[in-house]
């Protein structure tokens, strides 16, 4: 193993210590120290990485916005409307069922949610909520067709993170959410467990 490969997989270890602590403490009950203990590590050794708590939150989040990212351009790139409208779909919910444990600490911790606004109010936050609302709505929607879509996008993502639905599995959470969309947006409902569209984006 190489430095550069031991120091990415310590910082992956690292934001998947922070999550867990995040969850079980919430952001601002969770010390860089806690995270160093967990992990095994100095906490000079979490400095290396982060500097603050928030650039931790910050990262344990980047790889779903990026996974948002990536589905909405292999969308756009679909031929027909419809095709663009299904992959959306499929994709954004698989977004969210992989990010259940960190949409689950959104519903609950004042500091995630703080970062996760944060993000999605940022230049490219706003940048993906609009190419999203262009393949699920169109260009000039009706009043009713981007109230659909916004509830669709948010409804998704907050379910995805409700504790009384945290104990079903991920298949059964990704086609209810699947079949929830499609009707909502008028599009033929689909057959079987939703499709997995993409591996998920590794933390780097």
């Amino acid at each position: 193993m190489t430095a550069g490969t031991a120091a990415n997989d310590t910082r992956s270890r690292l934001l998947d210590t922070a999550l867990k602590l995040f969850s079980e403490h919430g952001v601002e009950g969770t010390s860089l120290q806690m995270i160093a203990d967990e992990l095994g590590v100095t906490k000079a050794a979490v400095y290396y990485h982060f500097k603050t708590k928030d650039e931790i939150a910050e990262a344990v989040a980047a790889p779903a916005v990026q996974e948002l990212d990536q589905v909405i351009e292999a969308a756009r790139a679909r031929r027909s409307r419809g095709a663009q409208i299904d992959h959306a779909l499929a994709g954004f919910v698989e977004v969210i069922v992989r990010q259940r444990q960190l949409l689950g600490l959104y519903n609950s911790d004042p500091g995630i949610q703080r970062i996760v606004n944060r993000t999605f109010q940022s230049p490219r936050g706003e940048d993906i909520k609009t190419r999203m609302r262009l393949v699920l709505a169109g260009k000039d929607p009706s009043l009713a067709d981007a109230i659909t879509v916004h509830v669709v996008f948010t409804g998704i993502a907050m379910v995805g993170g409700a504790p009384e639905y945290a104990g079903i599995d991920d298949d059964t959470l990704r086609q209810h959410l699947l079949d929830t969309a499609r009707r909502l947006l008028g599009r033929p409902r689909g057959k079987g467990p939703g499709k997995r569209l993409s591996e998920p984006v590794p933390r780097a």
